[in-house]
């Protein structure tokens, strides 16, 4: 996150603390109204009922926001009303007048507290989600490519630019120098021994005068222990003996710029308190997650199916429906099953925290919270939650969704596409007489050859789109938000780059292509419906000669 986002989210935070202490008055004020009005007329369980939420709210929240002391009367109040709440009968006098006077000592323990308040400290941002020291994912990386030999070179930079990466070459020392002054590369692919000098020699002088140092990747004629010793003590990631297996260093490439596991933690918030939920919200984005509210639980729904969180932070205690019945309802749907929900509550009743995480929880923090230990709880379990996922829902060989997930998204992206009345593209993609590469050269080949495409398919499309592995070498591609035209145009620059790739089985050289058919929504009302259009589509693209997108007609 840059220095802007993070000092404008600090500010953020500032405002929300000064709005809810601003607000505070008339919260507190609306709680002895609501006081006077039941000690005054005849009772009223439901207005009981309200006055116990008002208070647990502000038990809750003060602390959060600075107000420790005020959180601390107000959760000795709440005490009082919840045990008579079980006991489900009108209070007694003297109950009432604990009640009462717990009341104004909440009145002018908030006075007090709002004369003398100071603003806590900042969140600390050591963890922050992007805080590691590997690269984050851009488009058309840029790798500078240091090696004498033009032919091994151009080979080397076409290859690898098929992959979504941004090569420069420099046949010698002192032309990469020059060029590393005016703009540095997020990642160095260089031969040790060059006609001008030795680039560990270099890379290790320039390393050492930086605060980290640039992924280097280095390239040598032999593998002796002496020149990877050499690699190493200049900081190496990575040695690869020529002829270099292309396949083998796009591998190390994606794993130094962490393709795969860097989209930000996705966490919906529901809670009925706007100030509560806004400040949450704003804590976590400080730490690079993204962030959906909802403050009226009875419209979660919609934001589940778009925005697919990671996690669900909920209050316990709202309108409408408590967040054990909404669980519930989440729970019953399998896309939900596995998506963790942490309860954030005021509520302090051991056996009430087990009961809510028996029902549909994973997980309970009370409030108030520390800002460090909300992020903290939401990192490590959304984290144990994507690893336990993927491995559900991944395939083992290419890293893509398999099969199930696939038409599962699917199904969810059509009807996306109906609420929001725009266009959907469906795509399956099928290798060209892959079984003749597994005949010839062995499923070892084959397998790379299924990753390089799987890995084409993940880099070159966008984030939005969803990439999955049908089986054997068959793909299925949805692209959101998209219409024939530009998914046509899409698919077959894709289906070009793909025929353009260079593989290897020892001295045989070989490149393959691939057949794809797709299906539009509208034009196909269901995920079932654009499915087996797009397979047709598929099968016609085979019969036409492979090598070539074929769209089916709409039903």
């Amino acid at each position: 996150m840059d220095e802007s986002k993070k000092k404008e989210l600090l500010l953020k935070l500032e405002a929300s603390r000064k709005n809810y202490k601003l607000q505070l008055p008339s919260k507190i004020k609306k709680i002895e109204d609501t006081w006077e009005l039941l000690a005054n007329n005849p009772w009223d369980k439901e207005r009981f009922n309200t006055f116990h939420r008002m208070v647990h709210t502000i038990a809750g929240s003060s602390g959060t926001f600075g107000l420790p002391e005020v959180g601390a009367v107000a959760r000795q109040v709440e005490i009082l009303v919840k045990n008579q709440q079980e006991l489900d009968e009108e209070p007694s006098p003297q109950l009432r007048e604990q009640i009462f006077n717990g009341v104004m000592l909440l009145v002018s323990t908030t006075n007090n507290a709002l004369q003398t308040s100071t603003e806590p400290p900042p969140a600390s941002n050591t963890s922050e989600q992007q805080g590691s020291s590997q690269i984050s994912r851009e488009e058309n990386i840029l790798i500078y490519l240091v090696e004498a030999n033009e032919k091994l070179s151009d080979d080397l930079a076409t290859q690898i630019s098929h992959y979504g990466y941004s090569v420069k070459t420099f046949s010698t020392l002192l032309l990469f120098k020059e060029a590393i002054k005016i703009a540095e590369p997020a990642i160095i692919l260089m031969n040790i021994i060059l006609p001008d000098g030795d680039g560990c020699e270099l890379l290790g002088n320039i390393q050492k005068n930086r605060p980290s140092p640039i992924p280097t990747i280095f390239l040598a004629e032999q593998s002796d222990l002496t020149a990877r010793l050499k690699a190493v003590m200049a900081g190496g990631e990575a040695f690869f003996t020529k002829p270099v297996n292309v396949t083998d260093l796009v591998d190390k490439l994606d794993n130094i710029v962490e393709v795969d596991d860097k989209e930000p933690f996705r966490i919906l918030i529901v809670d009925d308190s706007v100030s509560m939920a806004q400040f949450f919200s704003l804590v976590l984005q400080q730490t690079g997650m993204e962030t959906v509210v909802v403050n009226d639980p009875l419209k979660v729904m919609e934001p589940l199916d778009d925005f697919r969180p990671d996690l669900i932070l909920m209050d316990l205690y709202m309108p409408g429906c408590s967040g054990l019945e909404l669980a519930k309802v989440i729970r019953q749907q399998e896309a939900f099953v596995s998506v963790p929900i942490v309860y954030l509550s005021g509520e302090t009743d051991l056996k009430k925290q087990l009961a809510a995480m028996s029902l549909g929880g994973d997980d309970f923090l009370t409030k108030p919270i520390q800002q460090e230990h909300l992020v903290l709880s939401v990192t490590s379990r959304v984290k144990r939650s994507r690893t336990l996922r993927n491995f559900m829902i991944r395939d083992g060989l290419t890293g893509l969704y398999n099969h199930t997930q696939t038409k599962e998204f699917l199904d969810m992206e059509v009807e996306r596409a109906k609420r929001n009345n725009t266009q959907l593209a469906f795509a399956m993609v099928d290798m060209d007489k892959f079984k003749l590469v597994n005949d010839t050269y062995g499923h070892p080949t084959g397998d790379r050859v299924i990753k390089s495409l799987a890995r084409l398919l993940r880099q070159r499309l966008r984030k939005s789109d969803l990439v999955g592995r049908y089986g054997g070498e068959e793909f299925a591609v949805i692209l959101p938000n998209t219409d024939a035209e530009t998914a046509d145009k899409v698919l077959n620059e894709l289906r070009v780059a793909f025929g353009k790739i260079v593989h290897k089985y020892k001295e045989t050289v070989f490149s393959k292509t691939f057949s794809c058919g797709v299906a539009m929504y509208p034009g196909h009302e269901s995920g079932t419906d654009i499915n087996n259009a797009a397979d047709s589509a598929l099968y016609e693209a085979k019969e036409g000669g492979r090598n070539r997108v074929v769209f089916a007609k709409n039903s």
